[in-house]
């Protein structure tokens, strides 16, 4: 498990960090409208994937009895699929263009909605991956891919293609990462498609659907209201704000979700293993998501001015606001994760209900009370504070571990991480040079949050240092 969390964490650093620089490179050259053309067209087609993926990929990483014949079947079902939601999506894109007001985006969205049939053909493949845990060949293809794809992004940007500049790269590198990996997993599909196997597997997936389509419209429903009711450059604004705690969290969260499910669901039936397992993995990765949502909230003035120029400096905000939303997601992924593993799926519907009710009525009050794109982003803060409970609660029961149980093992964190927020945000007030401010705000909080950490041998802490230590000395 833990050469697989390796493999894990460098494949999402290595890409989220070589996505990191690619859209610097993309955003110095294009504006916040063509990222908010991007962002609309893309709710949909997130929405369309997880109709096409989530529920069965899921489904042959929690089945331990899954053999070949389950995933041929699972590739021609989620393959054909593809195809069909494709054709579909073709035929409403001047709706959705008309709906805008945007004429221009019917040739870029049904351009960019050809990804979702590479990522069918990858689905199974990813599975494959994560069912055995060997993320060695999931760095080697997201890393090819969005070297490549990212590269001739910018090309195209830098010619003045505009929006398609952002959608051949988003396509290329669904496309270029299905061939890799077709590569290097070497799994092929044989011609079988067994309707009783698929029907055993959508008995436990179609929950996990159901989940993923209505927290992929909640996830992106605020990004709708902001498209619709104001403009193209404030969604813009809104979704540059979004992507940089995203990627960084994005990393941690993908190689939490993808070691954690395969790793429970081994020991789903030694419930005290089971714990001290979720207890390990919720501890470590909030005290790392914590110090660099700390560390981005605190630097995101100068970062924005200096990495992607003034013209993009309204998203501070939006940086500042997401990094205390995503802060709560190890929380959430690893109470999911746990639920999933037990073969809870009919619980983490029933939980996606409910915050997503909670979610819509927040979003409602902010709209209507406030009518300010800052203001819908805000209310993230009060929903992922609320869901972080709804998530918990169940698990009181499944395992014995209480929601009060995990806060109180995440308290001395978050105090922590608030209080090294604080310093970086004086920092950066008091001194005028970006480079400076950035550097001594990184340096200066990280110092603290380690030294106050070893100061009061918080457990986290205490774990990562003797594995250091270890790694060290050879043992």
């Amino acid at each position: 498990m833990k050469a697989a969390l390796l493999w894990k964490l460098l494949e999402r650093f290595s890409v989220q960090g070589s996505q990191f620089i690619i859209q610097v490179f993309l955003a110095r050259l294009l504006s916040p409208e063509h990222y908010g053309a991007l962002a609309i067209m893309m709710i949909v087609v997130n929405l369309a994937n997880v109709v096409i993926q989530n529920g069965f990929n899921t489904a042959l990483i929690q089945n331990k009895d899954a053999n070949d014949e389950d995933f041929s079947s699972v590739f021609w079902l989620v393959l054909g699929i593809s195809c069909y939601v494709y054709v579909g999506l073709w035929y409403i894109a001047p709706h959705m263009a008309s709906f805008y007001n945007m004429a221009y985006l019917v040739n870029p969205f049904r351009v960019i909605c050809l990804m979702m049939i590479p990522g069918a053909l990858n689905s199974v493949q990813l599975a494959i991956i994560r069912k055995n845990m060997d993320f060695k060949k999931e760095f080697t293809s997201n890393l090819v891919s969005i070297v490549i794809s990212g590269f001739i992004g910018i090309t195209c940007a830098y010619i003045g293609l505009g929006l398609w500049a952002l959608v051949v790269q988003t396509l290329l590198n669904t496309t270029i990462s299905c061939f890799t990996m077709w590569k290097v997993v070497g799994w092929r599909p044989s011609f079988i498609f067994n309707s009783n196997r698929v029907k055993v597997l959508f008995s436990y997936g179609y929950k996990l659907v159901l989940a993923g389509v209505i927290d992929t419209l909640y996830g992106n429903l605020s990004a709708f209201v902001i498209g619709a009711k104001y403009s193209s450059a404030s969604l813009g604004y809104y979704a540059r704000g979004n992507q940089f705690p995203a990627a960084l969290m994005g990393a941690i969260n993908s190689a939490v979700q993808s070691v954690m499910l395969p790793a429970l669901s081994i020991i789903q039936d030694n419930k005290k293993e089971f714990k001290l397992l979720m207890r390990k993995s919720i501890t470590l990765s909030c005290y790392v998501v914590f110090l660099l949502m700390a560390i981005l909230a605190g630097i995101a003035k100068p970062m924005v001015s200096l990495v992607l120029t003034d013209k993009w400096l309204p998203c501070v905000p939006y940086i500042q606001i997401f990094c205390f939303t995503y802060a709560f997601w190890p929380v959430h992924t690893n109470n999911l994760q746990a639920i999933n593993a037990l073969g809870r799926s009919d619980i983490f519907l029933k939980l996606e209900v409910i915050k997503k009710v909670i979610g819509l009525s927040a979003l409602a009050f902010a709209v209507y009370y406030y009518d300010d794109p800052i203001s819908i982003a805000g209310m993230g803060i009060v929903t992922a504070i609320t869901s972080s409970f709804i998530n918990c609660y169940p698990n009181k029961y499944l395992l014995d571990y209480s929601y009060f149980e995990q806060m109180k093992d995440l308290l001395p964190y978050s105090i922590l991480a608030l209080t090294t927020c604080l310093i970086e945000l004086l920092i950066v007030t008091y001194i005028d040079n970006s480079i400076i401010a950035m550097v001594l705000a990184i340096i200066g909080g990280t110092l603290f949050y380690v030294f106050v950490s070893s100061l009061s041998k918080l457990e986290a802490y205490m774990f990562i240092y003797e594995k250091i230590i270890a790694l060290i000395r050879g043992k």
